[in-house]
């Protein structure tokens, strides 16, 4: 089996095939160097079947730059495309082609606009603008969706999860369920979008982290395979982490054994002048064992021990747990409010897979070339109208309302001033007789939300600051409608195409309807 060096395949040949045949076309063409704009954009929500998402959190372009800042066409990835052969044997890509690549094949040419990381985005409006020349633009497609499409979803899925969790503590678990070595995309992005550490030891450590983890039940069978018990696990692990002792209790039993046994070893910690950190429970009636649990940690005077639940949760299974402790609880003469105050939750392969929405939609459009000193807006059309891409430089408007909430999106044209202090008619990004007004005063404040994205320079120069990042996310979350937060079925977020946006776009689809005809 021919072996690859990692560098090429996660390199500048991590792309499509057709990317570098079209290249070549327009390098052959002479429109190489023709400047172009492109926009990545979603067209929908992730919909997990039974749930669905009310907004998306921005994710991925940190490691897109860090990614932009170490490729190149070295003469190893220029090898690999000399050995492409067409049917007759010829090389596929020119040699003057290829020297073109080794010469000018970066992307520091590329100017790059986006939302920043952290923040809510909604389909249709773009989220990232790359405007330069045509070769490298269109090079760049495949590894910012692929980069950018998987991370937004992650983080989405990480702060529904955490939002369920009432922003009780939330451990990313999922590495060990990802695609291979695309868990680590997954981990940064679940640190984006919700939780609070992660087990994912190297990338833990790049967000300036440390990383989190319990013990597995493997530890508790190797004692009692060897003619020991549950309590001697606890035991070496307590000693082994005296500051750090959080010991998984369902090995047993988990009331009859795992608990009391826990509680012998946290009395020992106790004495000894050490705090224990708690327990975790990774299987049954999590809700009923958490209220027992506690209960029985109460009377032991662990009132401040906490409880970490883990096994297949996702958003909707922690909604039901919260829900049925806080119906349960008073039943067995818990206070609901102090069993969920200590409660933190463990999350895998729900997250780490976006199980139920796999993919997101994200694609990666032309709307512009440079035609001298001037841009023509670009179009294509499709059978399907949410195929069809808003044309022209355009920039994004987020509207908020007197009471600071976030009421709508608007994509206007790049010239376009949007006046909020007199009416103003927007439209359906997709649906054309879809419009509404805006009336005078409505809006209280706007923002732009595209901002310039450095290229080039060291990633430690470019990449943003994980806290930075979850202050972005949690100030857009506070805004936002409790209805578009709603785990199902949640409220409709407007994003709207100005009336001169509107207009041009209707007036492009018109024209090429007319143009098309034999």
């Amino acid at each position: 089996m021919l072996q690859t060096a990692p560098d090429l395949v996660s390199g500048v040949l991590f792309t499509d095939h057709y990317q570098l045949t079209m290249s070549q076309l327009y390098f052959r063409e002479g429109l190489h160097e023709k400047r172009v704009r492109f926009d990545h954009y979603f067209r929908s929500y992730p919909d997990y079947g039974t749930h669905q998402a009310g907004y998306c959190i921005n994710a991925g372009m940190g490691s897109l730059q860090q990614w932009l800042g170490r490729v190149g066409y070295g003469e190893s990835e220029l090898e690999v495309l000399r050995q492409q052969r067409n049917p007759d044997g010829t090389p596929l890509f020119d040699a003057s082609f290829l020297s073109y690549l080794k010469q000018m094949g970066n992307f520091d040419g590329l100017s790059i606009q986006a939302v920043p990381e952290g923040r809510v985005v909604h389909p249709h409006a773009p989220q990232t603008v790359i405007e330069g020349p045509l070769v490298m633009a269109q090079l760049l497609e495949t590894v910012l969706l692929a980069t950018l499409n998987y991370q937004t979803l992650i983080a989405t899925r990480a702060a529904r999860i955490k939002y369920s969790g009432r922003g009780q503590l939330m451990l990313d678990f999922g590495m060990r369920r990802g695609h291979s070595f695309g868990a680590n995309a997954g981990s940064r992005a679940a640190l984006i979008g919700g939780a609070d550490f992660s087990s994912n030891v190297g990338v833990s450590h790049a967000m300036g982290l440390p990383a989190r983890g319990t013990h597995a039940h493997s530890m508790v069978q190797v004692y009692m395979a060897l003619g020991m018990g549950e309590i001697d696990a606890f035991r070496a692990y307590a000693k082994a982490y005296p500051d750090q002792c959080l010991l998984l209790v369902d090995t047993v039993d988990t009331l009859a054994s795992g608990v009391p046994n826990a509680i012998k070893v946290f009395e020992e910690l106790r004495a000894a002048g050490r705090q224990p950190l708690g327990i975790r429970l990774d299987s049954g009636d999590l809700a009923f064992l958490s209220i027992q649990a506690a209960k029985m940690l109460d009377l032991a005077g662990f009132e401040d021990v906490g409880i970490a639940l883990s096994n297949n949760l996702d958003e909707i299974s922690i909604w039901q747990i919260v829900t049925q402790i806080q119906q349960e609880a008073p039943r067995y003469g818990q206070e609901p409010e102090k069993v969920l105050k200590r409660l933190s939750f463990g999350v895998g392969t729900r997250l780490m897979t976006s199980e139920g929405a796999s993919a997101l939609g994200g694609v990666y459009k032309l709307v512009a070339v440079e035609d001298g000193t001037d841009w023509k807006p670009a179009i294509k059309l499709s059978e399907s109208a949410v195929k069809t891409p808003t044309p022209g430089l355009k920039k994004v408007l987020r509207l908020y309302d007197q009471h600071g909430s976030a009421t709508a999106d608007v994509v206007t044209t790049k010239n376009d001033e949007f006046d909020s202090a007199v009416s103003n008619r927007v439209y359906h990004p997709t649906q054309t007789s879809s419009s509404r007004e805006l009336r005078a005063g409505e809006v209280a404040r706007q923002e732009e939300l595209l901002e310039d994205v450095p290229t080039s320079g060291d990633a430690s120069d470019t990449e943003q600051s994980l806290q930075q990042i979850r202050e972005r996310r949690d100030s857009d979350m506070a805004s936002l409608h409790p209805g578009v937060l709603r785990l199902v079925n949640p409220h409709i977020y407007h994003v709207s195409l100005s009336e001169p946006l509107h207009k041009l776009k209707q007036d492009l689809i018109a024209d090429l309807k007319v143009r098309r005809k034999p």
